[in-house]
């Protein structure tokens, strides 16, 4: 088991209704290990490389109505 981790910057992430939108469209996806957002878009995954990938994630992430924002999260440059 190869587990991964990585922050993002999510676009679209407004309000703790949103944080609760992306905690519902990633709930149950196999393979991921651990996902922690914030109300200033930052989000933390941690997946199983060997049941998904970070584009099976991301597309997840898209159904729920976000997407990556170009670059780190500010302060993990």
């Amino acid at each position: 088991m190869t587990v991964r981790t990585e922050w993002l910057q999510l676009n679209g992430i407004r309000c703790e209704r949103c944080v609760n939108r992306l905690a519902l469209v990633l709930k149950d996806h196999p393979g991921l290990e651990y996902a922690n957002a914030n109300l200033m878009g930052q989000l933390q995954l941690s997946w199983d490389d060997e049941q998904t990938t970070r584009e099976a994630l991301l597309e997840a992430i898209a159904r729920g109505g976000f997407r990556p924002a170009a670059g780190p999260p500010p302060g993990f440059e």
